[in-house]
This record gives C-alpha cells, structure tokens and sequence, in this order.
C-alpha cells in the first residue's frame, strides 16, 4: 500500500452522496428561513401557529400561517382571515369569511366559521379587528415556531449560536491540524 492510503476519505458514491443531502438539507433550511422569517419581516406579514383542530383539514393544529397585511374593503367571502377576538387586544383567530355585511354608514362587519366548527363563530367581526388575510400556510412549522418564540427564546438562540460557534472552531482546528499531519505534496491516493 502507498502512504497516505490509510485514514484517507472514501472519495466514492458515498461521499458524493453525503454531499448532496448535506446541500439539500441545507437548501431546505435557507428556503424555511426565509419563507418563515425574513418574508414576514419584509412585507409586514405575521406568522402565527394554528393551535386548535378548527380549521381542518386544511389548517391542522401546529401549522405555521403567515398571515399579511389586507386592505378589508379587499376581502371576499371565502378568504381566510385572522381577526382579533376583542379589539386591541392581542387574542386572535383564524377562520374562514362566511358572510360580509354593510351597515348603513358603509362600516362593513364580517361573520367567521372554522372550517372544521358546525356553528360560525358568536360575534360579528368589524374591519378594525382583522388583522390580515393568510397568504401561505406551511405544515407542523408552527410546533418549532411555538418552541422557539416561547419562554425557552432566550436560551435557545444563545445555545444555537454557541453550538455553532463550537462546531465551526472543531472543524477550523480538525482542518490545521489535518495539513500539518500531511507534507507537502502529498497525495490522498496512492501512488502507482
């Protein structure tokens, strides 16, 4: 056998392999972090987690719903909407829009229903208490979500970045003392 054979990565189908779901796990994460976070942010939208089963099937309990800003006089029967339970008050729902009505000054009100309730829900809703209408739903996101904007925030955001800091000096260190091990050069493959 030639030096530099033994310890060597396998550069084959398997490390090929490793690659390509490392790329696509990480593409995956990129494209969830800006469908979650940095769209919302832009635009004004805000994600909420669905946490009751009365939207199903289409809204399961722990999606994750970016809800946008809308213009009410914009909102049709049918439209998914998220509207806070008493005015100024940070309670909110989702539901679907059943009925839309005018009263005689032009103020419209809005009746709500969850898709998965037999009854629409007790209270007309005035245009102030809708909080915008939902633009892209993603499913079980909302779990995580929960997780990470609760109590817990304040130590899992450091704990991650720490984490991270730890694997990135692990793998800066690994790779200085990888090239002082080998002399200049050498090969990984032997040499016939």
């Amino acid at each position: 056998m030639g030096h530099g054979s033994k310890g060597a990565r396998p550069a084959g189908l398997l490390h090929a392999l490793g690659l390509a779901i490392s790329g696509a796990l990480l593409l995956l994460v990129l494209m969830l972090f800006a469908l979650l976070v940095i769209v919302p942010k832009i635009t004004g939208a805000t994600p909420l987690t669905v946490l009751t089963s009365s939207m199903e099937p289409h809204l399961p309990p722990g999606t994750l719903i970016v809800v946008g800003p809308v213009n009410t006089d914009d909102l049709v029967i049918g439209d998914i909407a998220t509207y806070q339970i008493h005015s100024g008050e940070p309670a909110v729902i989702t539901h679907r829009i059943t009925a839309i009505s005018s009263s005689t000054d032009g103020a419209r009100s809005f009746q709500f229903q969850g898709d998965n309730n037999s009854l629409p829900d007790p209270d007309l809703v005035l245009s102030a208490q809708i909080q915008g209408r939902l633009w892209y739903s993603v499913p079980l996101i909302g779990y995580a979500n929960n997780f990470v904007n609760g109590a817990s925030r304040a130590l899992i955001i450091p704990a991650v970045a720490v984490a991270l800091l730890g694997y990135s000096a692990v793998m800066l260190v690994a790779g200085v003392r990888a090239g002082r091990r080998r002399p200049r050069g050498a090969h990984s493959h032997p040499v016939v």
